[in-house]
């Protein structure tokens, strides 16, 4: 017998809705794959072009290019000529999915789905028992993290960020002693240590793979004033050792966010600063009802 509460048009436009999902994640996986071969670098150079000149272009398998390209076009991410049988980039996407737009590259920030979706039977069996995935786990989070971060870094860092704090950049310039709170690869203790030679700057992390890569590059940008160490910054216990303190989106990510941001107040001398960037949401649901990456949010913060 049929249900009298039962809306058939709710019902059908929830399926339709559905359908949009599984379709958006297929078009996704297509994207990180997109990105990380250059495709959309490569096409936003091109004139309209077949995909035989499209995988000469990027020296890939044009038979691979070719199924790519036709989840793109459906997915309504590259346009099609099908007289002339060629692919386009409009400009107003390449804005969006080109490593030249910066950190405005969307297409790198889909590269967090397939890396939490690697770990995903140790969240099912979290879900069961308990728990949690080793960090050790994500075996591709720094490198991931360090491309997204390394992007607004170096767009906004020293000329735009740093300035916001009064009179900070001539203490810099003189030389202070700054500490990166969770730095990941370091990428930011580096750039600042090349900009301010007189300070002496330090990157904590919980991750030896993040620490050795920020050791990596201040050896190669030559910056002897940038100093690594792996360490747990919920256990910091250095009571008045900074004169400036960071923490890029990092505060988030910690299991204990109470008992860092405690360490850092300790951390900092008298007239010390810290400077926090974070996400901007709510740690209460119905504040984040309507934010535009709300569900991403939350499920990095389940699988992650």
């Amino acid at each position: 017998m049929a249900d009298p509460q039962f809306d058939r048009a709710k019902a059908d436009a929830f399926s339709h809705k559905m359908l949009g999902i599984l379709n958006d994640a297929s078009v996704a996986q297509m994207m990180v794959i997109g990105h990380q071969v250059g495709l959309f670098d490569t096409l936003a150079g091109l004139a309209p072009s077949t995909s035989e000149q499209i995988a000469a272009a990027t020296v890939l398998n044009e038979r691979y290019v070719r199924e790519w390209l036709g989840a793109m076009v459906t997915g309504q991410i590259v346009d099609y000529d099908p007289a002339e049988k060629t692919y386009r980039l409009a400009p107003e996407h390449a804005a969006a999915l080109t490593r030249a737009a910066g950190p405005k590259n969307l297409a790198a920030m889909l590269q967090m789905v397939p890396m939490v979706a690697r770990v995903q039977q140790g969240i099912v069996d979290s879900f069961r028992n308990g728990g949690g995935v080793p960090y050790a786990a994500f075996s591709d989070f720094h490198q991931l993290m360090a491309e997204m971060s390394g992007a607004v870094h170096d767009a906004s860092l020293v000329v735009t960020t740093l300035p916001l704090v009064s009179q900070l950049v001539d203490q810099l310039r003189t030389g202070i002693d700054v500490l990166d709170v969770g730095c990941g690869s370091g990428h930011a203790v580096n750039l600042m240590a090349k900009a301010f030679p007189q300070s002496r700057f330090t990157g904590y992390d919980f991750s030896a793979e993040g620490i050795a890569a920020g050791q990596a590059e201040a050896y190669e940008r030559g910056v002897p004033n940038a100093r690594f160490a792996v360490k747990d910054v919920a256990a910091l216990d250095e009571a008045s050792h900074y004169d400036f303190i960071t923490a890029f989106d990092s505060i988030h990510d910690q299991a204990h966010p109470r008992a860092v941001l405690k360490g850092i107040a300790e951390a900092l001398r008298p007239a010390g600063t810290f400077l926090m960037v974070d996400v901007n949401s709510s740690s209460h649901l119905e504040e984040n009802h309507d934010h535009i990456l709300g569900p991403m949010m939350y499920t990095i913060s389940c699988m992650h």
